[in-house]
């Protein structure tokens, strides 16, 4: 039999790659180029030598900090480049290659131009927007003064006070000062301040002033007639101009202090009309010479930016690269001489003729005279796991490794997932109907895959895009059981011939299956149509898809054991074969292997017999007579027989395995206290990670406590995870049940009608049900139920799953998110 296995040829996904511990010493002038080829090649994992360093106190801590300075000007690029509506170019022309010393130079300058270009644009900005304001104050504060003509007013105006929202207006200052000559002040006349202030805050300006100058004041605002961009976060800001008539110099004090308060703009107003026309006249001429300064600005900052977005892809993928380098030579230690940089790390054994080549390479392209230094060492940890996967096979690979790594060279379970679990999942979910709508999406998915592999997806639809072969799989499979469970939207059709049962009578669909009458062979394939609509349908349908789900489970948990006893054959254990692997073999199917061969008697020989009896009396009184639940000759000793095996094989399971390894650690180490005469002292120093340091890590209570609660916990298991897969059977039935409601009671309800809306109605409900409902909801719990029966009472039975990946130095996994 060992001799079969051993001849059996390898699976590549069965066991993981298997791994060597290498040491590289690097020679420092060509550090940096072997660094960068064996990222290309990426197929070395380095170990941190620098563990216990902090990132300050690394070698090439400067190195990185320049990469991660230059990361930061990029994004700065990019953000403007994003903020201007400008696309960057993913496909530049090629061009010579730059040093990283001469992109940091070029990075510097551009961010340097970039900001001062940024800084007087929003100076001009402010300018124009104070211009804007100062033009709208002229307009609708002179409509007001206008309409107040035949009041009382005094002679002296504001303008004395020449009150400013920024200090850069000071064009616009010196041409009131030429225009407009303000006279002595009037403390007991009328005056007024006139300016602009955000609409959300009018309404409470209002109020504040009112409080202030205790009524004592007029309050005037109008809408303005054009939103203000504001130049800090470019959004159009809607304004409203006000003026405030009052009298005494307390309340003006007082109103400018709340102006200041809320940010309010104030602008001095003549009452003079001629002079206000003349000021409007040169505010205009200064708006649209301002207007053209700034497109000017404008375009001349696109220029610069697009010049910078043809390169930014490159130059982003460039740094990133450089930072990874770096990162990567700071896991390296210097030697003694410091003139050489060594470094450890796991590859496949596949990969060392591969990255001996590279290593060569890259000592050529140097131009030193010395060669890297690459040699196989030992090492006590385990090594990493890392499976070949294609785009097909890593989706399954990765619902396995979400519930644990697998455990260097143990069998992989994705092997049989690929299979299993698209298979359990179908069986919930089984209609052709709906098993059509999720293969004509992952279609669309397999179709679109160069195109939506580039893209950049949102969180659903990146994982509905990697499971685009698992979706495909599950639809197939659902097809299939859909046409056993023979239901198209939970309507059965006579797909393969005519059913081979007919009624007695007119009341055929409210009898029992007696009721129907078999009059030619049965139905070739799949559940008989005429089962749909009976009073038997869901009795017969129940015992069918129960039975199965527990046929199925026995077959998966054995399958589990099976794969259990490859692990330990692979690993050379012959005690976890005798005392593991038999018992549990002997204790699953003398319970519930037998159970599921009364159920394929039963099935075959059409008997009537009670299963549920059968089981529950071959413990309480296994010597009674069957009677008429016997199906075979010889059912009773046999039953005892078993009985006697599974509570033969718990003892088994329990006992053995802590005794034998109690004494062949005894036998092993009884002479190690007795050391040789000639020992050195260089032999006492036990390397820290030595197998000699944990000779005495036996412990025979923690040994003994963990098989006892292994075995318990298989004992119970067997029992509960039996139980645990007839969800298949209630999901199955559940999916079906909700088909029937929509469809008789929605969509048949509503065809029932003449009414074209009524029909309509019906039918949109109907669609929304089935494709929310039905596709949606209930393949995401079909889906996580197969998962939980993969990970739980599949994976249980022989997988770790405590490793670690495999995550090798390579640019083709560094993300965007890394800068």
């Amino acid at each position: 039999m060992e001799q079969f296995i051993d001849n059996l040829p390898s699976m590549d996904l069965m066991r993981s790659e298997k791994m060597t511990f290498v040491q590289l010493i690097i020679p420092a002038e060509s550090a940096h180029r072997a660094v960068s080829y064996l990222g290309e090649l990426g197929l070395l994992q380095f170990r941190d030598l620098n563990a216990d360093k902090s990132p300050f106190q690394r070698t090439f801590v400067n190195q990185v900090k320049r990469c991660g300075e230059m990361s930061r000007k990029l994004r700065f690029f990019k953000e403007q480049i994003i903020k201007a509506g400008l696309l960057s170019s993913m496909h530049p022309v090629s061009e010579p290659d730059v040093e990283l010393e001469e992109l940091e130079i070029q990075l510097g300058e551009h961010e340097h131009e970039l900001i001062e270009m940024n800084s007087n644009s929003e100076k001009l900005q402010q300018t124009y927007n104070e211009l804007l304001e100062f033009k709208m104050v002229l307009q609708k504060a002179g409509d007001f003064l206008v309409s107040s003509n035949g009041h009382a007013m005094a002679e002296e105006t504001e303008l004395n006070e020449n009150v400013y929202s920024s200090n850069g207006f000071i064009e616009t200052s010196s041409l009131l000062e030429q225009e407009i000559r303000p006279g002595p002040s009037n403390q007991s006349g009328l005056r007024f301040i006139s300016g602009i202030i955000c609409k959300s805050k009018a309404l409470r300006f209002e109020r504040m002033l009112f409080r202030a100058t205790r009524g004592n004041m007029l309050f005037n605002q109008a809408p303005a007639d054009e939103e203000i961009m504001d130049p800090v976060t470019a959004e159009m800001v809607e304004k409203t101009i006000f003026v405030v008539f009052f009298s005494g110099e307390q309340a003006r004090t007082k109103i400018l202090k709340i102006c200041e308060a809320f940010g309010a703009n104030c602008y001095p107003v003549p009452e003079d009309i001629t002079k206000q026309r003349q000021i409007i006249r040169e505010v205009v001429s200064r708006l649209s010479e301002l207007e053209a300064t700034l497109d000017a600005g404008i375009r001349h900052r696109d220029k610069a930016l697009s010049s910078v977005g043809y390169h930014l892809t490159k130059w982003m993928s460039m740094v990133r690269r450089e930072k990874a380098i770096y990162d990567t030579l700071n896991m390296l230690n210097f030697d003694v001489t410091k003139k050489c940089l060594v470094g450890e790390g796991w590859c496949p054994i596949f990969a060392k003729a591969q990255i001996q080549e590279t290593l060569q390479r890259a000592t050529f392209d140097s131009n030193t005279q010395v060669g890297i230094i690459f040699h196989v060492m030992d090492a006590m940890e385990s090594p990493p796991t890392y499976f070949r996967t294609n785009c097909f096979t890593n989706a399954y690979q990765e619902i396995v490794d979400a519930y644990g790594v697998a455990r260097y060279q143990e069998a992989n379970p994705a092997v049989y997932t690929v299979i299993t679990f698209p298979f359990l999942f179908a069986v919930m979910f089984g209609d052709w109907g709906h098993g059509i709508c999720l293969l004509l999406g992952a279609l669309i998915l397999i179709a679109r895959e160069r195109k939506l592999s580039t893209q950049k997806l949102g969180s659903f639809m990146e994982m509905l895009f990697g499971g685009r072969y698992v979706l495909l799989l599950m639809s197939l499979f659902s097809i299939y059981c859909g046409l056993i469970y023979n239901e198209f939207f939970s309507v059965p059709y006579h797909i393969f011939g005519g059913s081979a049962y007919k009624c007695r009578d007119s009341t055929c669909s409210d009898a029992y299956s007696v009721g129907l009458i078999k009059y030619q062979d049965t139905y070739p394939f799949g559940v008989d149509p005429s089962w749909r609509g009976s009073r038997s349908e869901l009795p017969f349908l129940n015992s069918l898809k129960m039975k199965m789900s527990i046929l199925l489970g026995v077959v998966q948990m054995n399958l589990g054991i099976l794969l259990s006893y490859f692990n330990a054959h692979f690993f050379g254990s012959s005690l976890d074969i005798r005392y593991q692997f038999v018992p549990q073999v002997i204790f699953l199917n003398s319970l519930f292997g037998y159970l599921s061969i009364l159920i394929i008697i039963k099935w075959c020989t059409g008997s009537q017999a009670d299963l549920y009896h059968v089981m529950i009396y071959m413990f309480l009184s296994p010597t009674d007579d069957l009677g008429e639940n016997q199906l075979f000759w010889g059912q009773r000793p046999l039953q005892i027989i078993l009985l006697l095996l599974a509570i033969i094989a718990v003892p088994w399971m329990l006992f053995p395995k802590p005794f034998i390894l109690k004494k062949l650690h005894t036998e092993r180490f009884q002479g190690r206290t007795y050391g040789m005469l000639g020992t050195s002292e260089m032999d006492l120093e036990v390397e820290p990670d030595s197998a000699r340091q944990h000779h005495e890590d036996f412990n025979f209570s923690e040994v003994f406590v963990h098989q006892m609660i292994h075995s318990i916990e298989f004992v119970l298991g067997a029992v509960s995870n039996t139980a645990s897969y007839l969800r298949l059977w209630a999901l199955s039935l559940a999916h079906s049940e909700l088909s029937t409601v929509f469809y008789e009671k929605v969509l048949l309800l509503a065809w029932g009608y003449d009414n074209l809306v009524i029909r309509l109605v019906g039918l949109a409900v109907f669609a929304f049900a089935t494709a929310f409902i039905l596709l949606m909801m209930e393949t995401l719990s079909a889906f996580l139920h197969a998962l939980r029966l993969h990970w739980v009472e599949f994976q249980n039975k022989f997988y770790y799953g405590d490793g670690y990946k495999f995550r090798p130095f390579s640019f083709a996994l560094i993300n965007e998110d890394d800068d």
